[in-house]
């Protein structure tokens, strides 16, 4: 461990980490496979998401190749040079926007104060990608400054908690984002203390984006914004601007103000790995499917019924009420009374009662070919994808008739549980009885659950979103899983597929 204690020049300590990192790592090859499925992923969920035309991703590449640079980097399925932060925010929206990709709830028992769960994902890949085909850097190399922008982010949502001050989670990724492009274009440590000096004090986004009756594009794209402009902050850096420096100690920074930090303080110590496997994505956890993370218990409560009890399949008739408990920040986030009439992607797949309502509905719908061999073989076949975000899916007259059963609950109980775990349980009323699901506290996905083959469904999901985007998605996915071996011109076309485009019905 590396430690930047709360009394140093935070700002300076993660630069010189960042730059001794791309040096020094020596991660344990578990940590490189898991890296390496978090980023296939995050391809995945770009690659089709352009492919079936959704909103921001395709205005923003449209907006990339209005600036055409070389040397530059490349946008999904382009083979055209643009200007690095123009690739890097149409390629971070595409991951994004089916809000799908890894997550990490910022807990970490082995590290003191480390549990403050604030929330990240894995959005951010494409600017170490810009950066490799900028910088001639190989796929090794590439897979380093990976492993270093997921570290520095998922330690700060360890130590910090930005949406208890209405902030934007995509603030660390900024932080995280602004170091690595600096270390892996080769600044200097000087320069990206001005940066990320620029970064914090010039542009803060707030959670306003993540509020309201529907969502807007903005929810899926702050992550894009953020990148963009960690690399523009790091280019005038290097090009002699002076930002504030020491800015995690300084007083009026976001740090100093919303958390009454001492003065010359900040209000955390950071502690970083350097080698070995206890790196900050070996607590991620993987998304089984199209669906906001909160409400991972609630599905696996939900399939597990549905496996162990198949007659709650006999009619919806039979079916009277379906009562969800969860704790506080779920409900919060996707149990307010603004969710549980969805008329968009964004909103409906922020609603509890929409995802549990739709699994039901696809259940009913092939329960004589429901396979309940296993968990994994029951939760591929009712596994949400795009197109149960559709226009039709969403305004389904028998997910609705569903949605009218159910009760979303806070209970209080389980909020000691998290962010430990995703604690959850459902109860079905119906004409045969009353089926409960018990206590979920570790759905698959979670980096703590060991009793499912979490890489058996993660790879239907690669092939799901390989088939919308690709004709050849086996030939895409396998060489993502070879990146380490990659060479530097190699990185140059890692984007490069061509994805076939459809329109998506929304």
């Amino acid at each position: 461990m590396v430690t930047l204690l709360r009394n140093s020049n935070q700002a300076r300590g993660l630069a010189e980490f960042g730059i001794n990192f791309l040096k020094s790592a020596k991660p344990m090859r578990a940590v490189i496979q898991r890296l390496t499925l978090f980023h296939t992923d995050s391809v995945l969920c770009g690659l089709s998401s352009l492919a079936l035309n959704t909103n921001a991703p395709t205005i923003l590449r449209n907006e990339a190749h209005l600036y055409p640079r070389i040397p530059g980097a490349f946008c999904f399925g382009s083979e055209v040079e643009v200007s690095p932060e123009k690739a890097i925010l149409a390629n971070c929206a595409a991951v994004r926007e089916w809000d799908a990709n890894g997550t990490v709830f910022g807990y970490n028992p082995k590290l003191q104060g480390h549990d403050k769960g604030e929330y990240g994902h894995n959005d951010y890949y494409p600017v170490v990608v810009a950066a490799a085909q900028q910088n001639k850097l190989n796929g090794k190399q590439s897979l380093f400054g990976m492993l270093l922008l997921d570290e520095i982010r998922g330690r700060l949502c360890e130590v910090f908690s930005l949406r208890k001050h209405k902030i934007d989670h995509v603030v660390h990724g900024a932080v995280a984002a602004t170091v690595t492009y600096g270390a892996l274009m080769g600044a200097n440590a000087e320069q990206i203390e001005s940066a990320l000096g620029l970064i914090l004090a010039h542009f803060i986004p707030f959670r306003a984006i993540r509020k309201g009756k529907e969502l807007s594009d903005s929810k899926g794209s702050s992550a894009a914004f953020a990148a963009e402009l960690a690399v523009i902050a790091v280019r005038r850096a290097m090009n002699g601007f002076e930002g504030p420096k020491d800015i995690f100690r300084n007083p009026d920074s976001i740090f100093g103000v919303f958390a009454n930090a001492n003065q010359n303080e900040s209000p955390f110590d950071i502690y970083l790995s350097m080698e070995g496997d206890d790196f900050s994505v070996m607590d991620m956890h993987f998304k089984l499917g199209l669906y906001e993370h909160q409400s991972a218990g609630a599905i696996f409560s939900i399939i597990s019924l549905i496996r162990n009890f198949t007659e709650i399949l006999s009619s919806l008739d039979d079916i009277n009420e379906i009562k969800i408990l969860c704790y506080k920040d779920a409900y919060a986030i996707i149990g307010d009374k603004d969710k549980n009439n969805p008329t968009n992607r964004q909103s409906a797949d922020h609603s509890m009662v929409y995802i549990i309502s739709t699994i039901i509905r696809k259940a009913f719908e092939i329960k004589r070919n429901l396979d309940i061999s296993s968990i994994e073989t029951l939760w591929k076949q009712l596994m949400l994808t795009p197109y149960d975000y559709s226009e039709e899916s969403i305004f389904h007259q028998q997910t609705r008739t569903i949605m009218q059963k159910i009760k979303f609950e806070h209970c209080a109980e389980y909020d000691k549980f998290y962010p430990k775990g995703i604690p959850s349980s459902i109860s079905i009323k119906h004409k045969f009885g009353k089926y409960e699901s018990g206590f979920v506290l570790y759905p698959p996905g979670h980096k703590e659950n060991l009793g499912v083959d979490v890489i058996n469904i993660l790879m239907e999901k690669f092939h799901l979103l390989g088939r919308i985007a690709l004709e050849f998605p086996v030939q895409c996915i396998e060489k993502l899983q070879n990146i380490d071996s990659f060479s530097a011109e190699e990185m140059r076309t890692i984007y490069n597929w061509k994805y076939k485009t459809s329109n998506y019905l929304m």
